[in-house]
C-alpha cells in the first residue's frame, strides 16, 4: 500500500473521527508535522497523524519504503520538538493539529481558505504597490500596471539569505502598509485643499478636521470618525506586513517560479518604459512609488527650510518706518470694513452651473447699492490656500506676506509684524474691532491681528442654532456687529476684521434672508434650520452639493449688500473678499486659487485713489480684470491711501 493510499484512509473514532484527506493534494505528511515546510509556504498536506503512520509502518508485513517515511516523520516531530505518542490513547489526549483540528475535519475548505488567504495577500501587495495618493485616478487602470519597486523587491527577497529574508519581509510590508496610509491621507487632502498632506506642518490640521466633523455630525459622529481611523491605520499596517509575509513565503516554496517570473516581468518593465507602452493613458510601467518618496523627502526638506526664508521675507516692511500721521491719510474719518466671505471662490461666477444666478445676485447688489448712492470697484486676487485654511489667507491679507502653511502662520503671529489693522490702531484716529463668529474658544493670535475689541460667537447676543459648522448666521453677524459697535453715537471711526461664515463647508442646512427687524436674539433661525437640508444626505450627490454652496454665497452676498444699504453712509468703505476657493467637490478640477475682491464706497474720491488700479465697475470682477497676489494687497492698499495717493 502507498503513502498516499494510507493517508486517505478513515481515523478511528477515538482518535477524533477526523477525515485526514490531503488538504493539498498530496505533498506528503511532512508537511503537516514539518515548521519548516510550513514556513516556507509550502501547501503542505495533513497527512496521516504519527501515532497512526507508526503503527502502520512499523507493523508486520510493513512496506520498507513506508517504513522508511514513517521514520522521517518521527524525525520531522522530534525535531520540531513534539512529544511522540506512546498509542492512540495517548495520541488523543494532545491537540488535534491546524487551526484547533478545524483542517482536519474540513479539509477541502480548509485547502480553499489557504488559498484564498494567498490570492488575497497577493491582491493586498499589489493594491499597496498600484494605488495612487487621488481618487480621481483611482480607476482599474491603475491598477494593471508594472510596478517597478515590487518586482525589485521580489528579486531582493529570493536572494537575500533565510534570516535576512524574515526582517526584510517584514520591514517592506511595514513600509508598504506605511505608504499606503500616506496615500489615504493624501486622498483627503487633496479633496479639501487640493493638495497633498505635508508630514511637517500639516499634522494640526488633524484636530482641525475632527473638529469640525464634530460641529458638521455632532459629537457622536466626530468619535466614530477618529475611531475608524484609527482602526483603519492598525489594519492596514499589521495586514500589509502580514500579507507580505506570505507572498515571501509562497516565493520561496517555489523559488525556481518565482526566480522566472520576475526576470520576465523585469524585463517587461524595461521594455514598456522604453518604448512608453500605455494603456488608457496611463503607462504600463510605473516607478510612482519612488517617485512619491522621492517628493516626500523634497517637502520635508523644503518645509525644513521654509521657516529661515520666511523669516527673511517678514524682516522687509515698507511702512515700519513711516510716522503715524502720515498712515491711511486718505481715510482719516471714514469706516472701514474689511469682510471675508468664507469660500467666495470665482468658481462661483465663472462655473457655467453657477454663474447665471451669481451673476444675479451680483447685478441686483451693483444696482441696488448704486440706487444708495454707493459705487463699487472690483477684481481678483491669488489664495495661498484652497479648499480651507481661511486663516492663512485672511493672514495673508492682513499682513502682506505670503501664509501658505501653518509653520508660516505661527511664526507671523509670534512675531512684530505689522497687520493692516496695527497700522489702523498705530495712527490713534480709528477703533479696531473683529467680529469672528467662527471662533468658539481662545483665540490667543487676535492680539495680533491688533484688535481692540472681538466679538466671537458668544459675544454676539446670538441665542439660535449652529447651521452645521456655523456658529452664527451672516446676517444676525451683521446685525450685531451694528448693534455693537457700528451703530453707536458719538463714537470714533471703525476699522472692523468681519468674517461671514455661512458660506462654510458643508453648505447645509443653510440660512435664510429675514426681515432685519425681526431678528431679535436670533430664535428666528430655529425654525429656519429645521426647514434645510441634511448635510449627510446632501453629500451624498457632488451636484446637491454645488448647488448648496451656491445657495451659500447667495445668501452671504445678500446679507452684506442690504446691510450696506441699511446701515450705510458717506463714511461708509467696504473692503469685501473671499477668502479661498471651495473644496475640489465644487470646483471640480479647476485649479485656479482666485477670488473675487470687492471695495464699495459713497464717497467719489476713496474710488479715485484707486482709479489706477483698472478694476472693473460693479460687485462682479471681468474676467480679465487685473488678478494679485493676495500678499500683496495691504502695500498697495496703504500707497494709495496714505500721502503718496493724495
Amino acid at each position: 500500500m502507498s503513502l498516499f493510499t494510507r493517508s486517505r484512509q478513515p481515523l478511528d473514532t477515538a482518535e477524533g473521527g477526523a477525515d485526514s484527506e490531503d488538504d493539498t493534494g498530496g505533498t506528503g505528511v511532512a508537511g503537516e508535522t514539518s515548521g519548516a515546510a510550513e514556513e516556507a509556504g509550502t501547501a503542505s498536506g495533513e497527512g496521516a497523524d504519527t501515532a497512526d503512520g507508526t503503527e502502520t509502518a512499523s507493523g508486520e508485513g510493513a512496506d520498507p519504503a513506508e517504513a522508511v517515511a514513517a521514520e522521517r516523520d518521527e524525525g520531522a516531530e522530534k525535531a520540531d520538538g513534539t512529544e511522540e505518542a506512546a498509542d492512540p490513547a495517548e495520541r488523543s489526549d494532545s491537540p488535534p493539529p491546524g487551526w484547533f483540528g478545524w483542517r482536519r475535519r474540513y479539509p477541502r475548505t480548509a485547502r480553499g481558505v489557504t488559498m484564498g488567504t494567498t490570492v488575497l495577500a497577493g491582491a493586498l501587495v499589489l493594491f499597496a504597490l498600484l494605488v495612487p495618493n487621488r481618487l480621481e485616478r483611482l480607476g482599474p487602470e491603475a491598477f494593471f500596471r508594472l510596478p517597478a519597486e515590487g518586482i525589485l523587491l521580489a528579486g531582493l527577497l529570493l536572494a537575500v539569505p533565510p534570516r535576512s529574508r524574515r526582517l526584510m519581509s517584514v520591514a517592506a510590508g511595514a513600509l508598504l502598509g506605511l505608504l499606503t496610509v500616506l496615500k489615504f491621507v493624501d486622498m483627503g487632502f487633496y479633496s479639501v485643499l487640493a493638495r497633498p498632506f505635508d508630514l511637517v506642518l500639516d499634522w494640526i490640521l488633524l484636530d482641525d478636521a475632527a473638529e469640525f466633523v464634530r460641529e458638521s455630525f455632532g459629537r457622536t459622529g466626530q468619535v466614530l470618525a477618529v475611531v475608524g481611523v484609527i482602526v483603519l491605520i492598525v489594519a492596514v499596517l499589521i495586514l500589509m506586513t502580514l500579507a507580505t509575509v506570505r507572498v515571501t513565503n509562497l516565493m520561496v516554496g517555489h523559488r525556481a517560479v518565482a526566480t522566472r517570473t520576475t526576470l520576465i516581468l523585469g524585463t517587461a518593465w524595461i521594455t514598456c518604459m522604453t518604448l512608453g507602452i500605455q494603456i488608457a493613458g496611463v503607462p504600463l510601467a510605473t516607478k510612482g512609488n519612488a517617485d512619491f518618496v522621492n517628493n516626500r523627502i523634497e517637502q520635508v526638506q523644503a518645509g525644513l527650510k521654509d521657516g529661515r526664508v520666511f523669516e527673511k521675507q517678514a524682516a522687509v516692511d515698507a511702512f515700519a518706518k513711516t510716522p503715524p500721521d502720515q498712515l491711511l491719510t486718505g481715510l482719516r474719518g471714514k469706516d472701514v470694513l474689511f469682510t471675508f466671505i468664507e469660500s467666495y471662490g470665482r468658481v462661483a461666477i465663472d462655473d457655467p452651473a453657477m454663474a447665471p444666478q451669481i451673476d444675479s445676485v451680483l447685478k441686483e447688489g451693483t444696482n441696488s447699492l448704486k440706487a444708495a448712492g454707493f459705487q463699487s470697484r472690483s477684481a481678483w486676487l491669488k489664495s495661498p490656500v484652497t479648499g480651507a485654511g481661511s486663516w492663512l489667507a485672511h493672514s495673508t491679507f492682513l499682513s502682506g506676506l505670503w501664509i501658505k502653511n501653518q509653520q508660516r502662520y505661527r511664526s507671523l503671529t509670534t512675531s512684530d509684524r505689522a497687520t493692516l489693522g496695527s497700522y489702523f490702531r498705530k495712527t490713534g484716529a480709528w477703533r479696531t474691532v473683529g467680529i469672528v463668529p467662527g471662533v468658539r474658544r481662545a483665540w490667543p493670535e487676535g492680539k495680533f491681528f491688533a484688535l481692540d475689541h472681538i466679538y466671537d460667537s458668544e459675544h454676539l447676543g446670538y441665542n439660535g442654532p449652529y447651521f452645521s459648522w456655523t456658529p452664527v448666521p451672516d446676517q444676525f453677524s451683521l446685525e450685531a456687529f451694528q448693534r455693537l459697535e457700528h451703530g453707536k453715537k458719538n463714537r470714533d471711526p471703525i476699522m472692523a476684521e468681519i468674517i461671514l461664515a455661512s458660506s462654510h463647508n458643508p453648505w447645509s442646512p443653510i440660512a435664510r434672508m429675514t426681515d432685519w427687524d425681526e431678528l431679535g436674539d436670533g430664535s428666528i433661525f430655529n425654525q429656519i434650520k429645521k426647514e434645510g437640508t441634511d448635510p449627510k444626505e446632501v453629500w451624498k450627490d457632488p451636484e446637491r452639493v454645488r448647488t448648496e454652496y451656491r445657495h451659500a454665497i447667495e445668501y452671504s452676498l445678500h446679507s452684506l449688500t442690504e446691510w450696506v444699504e441699511r446701515y450705510g453712509t458717506d463714511d461708509t468703505v467696504l473692503v469685501f473678499l473671499g477668502d479661498h476657493q471651495p473644496v475640489p467637490t465644487v470646483t471640480a478640477g479647476s485649479t485656479s486659487k482666485d477670488v473675487p475682491v470687492t471695495i464699495v464706497a459713497r464717497d467719489p474720491k476713496v474710488l479715485d485713489k484707486i482709479a489706477d488700479w483698472n478694476w472693473t465697475d460693479g460687485l462682479k470682477p471681468a474676467e480679465n480684470a487685473p488678478t494679485w497676489g493676495m500678499d500683496r494687497f495691504r502695500d498697495r492698499f496703504m500707497t494709495a491711501y496714505g500721502p503718496r495717493g493724495d
